[in-house]
């Protein structure tokens, strides 16, 4: 199962890197763009949890480095009720589609 990380700019200026167990995250989130902080971690939430049923699914059970992401996520978005998030790198990134 491919795993990735993405790494957010928080509206204070505070980068954070997080794991996901599936590139499910990119149908979530798009390099580049912003996000209000509440919809980000609504976004997150549902593609984390996505992802750690993947690994159940696989594996038989759920991934605990998806839920340990959406906690430091949550602990994160508590400091900040307002503001944007940036989405500054995923990777790795989806492949190119050929045209």
């Amino acid at each position: 199962m491919p795993e990735m990380q993405f790494t957010v700019e928080w509206p204070d200026g505070v980068r954070t890197s997080h794991y996901s167990p599936s590139l499910v995250v990119h149908d979530f989130l798009v390099t580049g763009e912003r996000y209000p902080v509440e919809d980000f971690v609504s976004r997150t939430r549902e593609a984390l949890d996505i992802a750690s049923e993947r690994v159940r699914a696989a594996y038989g059970f759920a991934c605990t480095s998806a839920a340990a992401s959406q906690a430091e996520i949550a602990r994160a978005a508590d400091g900040h009720g307002t503001g944007e998030v940036v989405v500054l790198a995923m990777e790795p990134p989806l492949p190119a589609v050929p045209a």
